[in-house]
């Protein structure tokens, strides 16, 4: 099977558990900042555990900057192809284009019989899918009016509108030839799951889609292959399934901030380095494109250098920087103790609670290192710089830092926002009403987004202030 050079994208696929509604956040935000590129969620509205999918992801863009974000799959009997068409577009438009559509037919047929949906027949479900494919694209043109008279969906005379703000893909998950047509025919990509199909499985259905896709003249290659795995998937695993089988976004269900931190971390840059260096390879040797090849060993992620980076002979602004981070570090290190005697008895949660608001990072209310001479503020929800500070100055000397300073600007936001949480922590421990476990869970996350954005701050920003200073 081919590999159809699609860039490789990854994300994740945390259970919209309503009781769990805190981490399912948390799990999107840690994608967001750590550089993923998608968040998903099922979307099941008779399951009465679970959030809204729809609601859901708009909590998620609110609290996001980058990633982006689509259900997985929309369940279409429970959801009217117009109501959903203008709910993703707002989505979109509010996101500042990063919606996305993934949808099937439905399943659990008896569950959205009891939630007031109707019930269908294979044929049927995929009949309606087709139609509501028109009536959606017809409502996100923003042109005219949309007319679909079909046997499931009749629309006529409804304006079309809102347009999204970007292209909006309708990715369809599919494994029945027929439906595997359908989706070679109008989808802009394939969302299958381990689960379901497997890899030995994609090839035939590869070439399905393919063969439907150029019978409808379209070309195989502007459908993108999504892939939902499963837990432990390894590098070299998802680097065949791009290479052999031309998956390019891979999925993983996610449960904890670890499971996310380790897969954008260690499996998603390794992965992309196995296939970059295949890739390089068989373009540069193609008559050896079928022979094995080791393709290369993946490089150690940023957190992993961190001491080499600092031990780096640096000028000026960059040797400031590693220093206040130094700093930082051994900031985390007492903070970790004060928290391991509060657990232990030795002190009491009052007393703990003092003792780390006197630290610099809660002082400076989280700012770029400790050293910006403007604070970080909030205006209506939104976080930024002032005009003043080193952000600004290093864009307008170096504009190719632009997303890195994107990045490191949110992760502020997200560091902010977890002092707080461990203020809360302290609180709760004082009152009764949470324990050790809440307190330990908070400090574990705080290391974790601390020690990440220390390391990428100082890979990123080190050779910039040497050469730009500080203003």
């Amino acid at each position: 099977m081919p590999d159809y050079g699609h860039d490789l994208q990854f994300g994740i696929f945390p259970t919209p558990e309503a009781a769990a509604a805190d981490l399912v956040l948390e799990m999107a935000e840690t994608a967001d900042v750590s550089g993923l590129d998608l968040v998903t969620v099922q979307d099941h509205p008779y399951n009465s555990h679970h959030l809204d999918a729809l609601t859901l992801l708009a909590v998620i863009a609110g609290r996001t900057t980058t990633v982006r974000l689509a259900p997985n799959v929309a369940n279409l009997p429970l959801r009217p192809p117009v109501v959903l068409a203008r709910s993703t577009a707002t989505l979109d438009l509010l996101s500042g284009g990063r919606a996305e559509l993934g949808i099937g037919t439905g399943a659990f047929w008896d569950a959205i019989v009891a939630a007031g949906g109707p019930r269908r027949t294979p044929g049927e479900a995929i009949e309606a899918l087709e139609e509501a494919i028109a009536v959606i694209r017809g409502v996100w043109s923003g042109r005219g009016s949309v007319a679909v008279e079909g046997e499931h969906y009749l629309v006529k005379g409804l304006h079309a509108g809102p347009a999204p703000a970007h292209p909006i893909g309708i990715w369809v998950g599919a494994y029945k030839p027929r439906m595997l047509r359908l989706t070679g025919r109008l989808a802009d990509g394939w969302l299958p799951s381990m689960g379901y199909a497997g890899p030995d499985e994609l090839g035939p259905m590869n070439d399905t889609i393919d063969t439907a896709a150029r019978r409808a003249g379209r070309e195989p290659s502007h459908i993108r292959r999504l892939y939902n795995i499963n837990p432990g998937t390894s590098p070299q695993q998802l680097a065949e399934l791009a290479l052999e089988h031309g998956m390019s976004t891979f999925i993983l269900p996610v449960g904890s901030i670890a499971d996310v931190r380790r897969f954008a971390s260690d499996t998603a840059p390794a992965t992309r380095e196995l296939v970059d260096a295949e890739r390089a390879r068989r373009a540069a040797a193609p008559a050896e494109v079928e022979a094995a090849a080791e393709v290369g060993r993946p490089r150690e992620r940023a957190t992993r250098h961190t001491e080499d980076v600092g031990a780096q002979a640096h000028s000026g602004a960059g040797a400031h920087l590693v220093e206040v981070h130094d700093a930082l570090r051994g900031e985390l290190a007492r903070l970790k103790d004060i928290v391991e005697q509060v657990m232990a008895g030795e002190q009491d949660a009052a007393r703990a609670r003092t003792a780390i608001n006197e630290l610099t990072m809660r002082q400076n209310n989280w700012t770029l290192g400790a050293y910006c001479q403007q604070y970080c503020r909030f205006l209506t929800g939104h976080h930024g710089l002032e005009d003043s500070s080193i952000f600004p100055h290093l864009r307008r000397s170096e504009p190719a830092l632009g997303k890195v300073l994107d990045r490191l600007q949110q992760e502020h936001v997200v560091i902010h926002d977890v002092l707080e949480q461990l203020d809360d922590a302290l609180v709760g421990l004082v009152s009764g009403a949470s324990g050790t476990t809440e307190l330990q869970r908070v400090v574990d996350r705080l290391a974790g987004e601390l020690l990440e954005h220390l390391a990428y701050e100082e890979q990123e920003l080190v050779g910039p202030l040497d050469r730009h200073g500080f203003q």
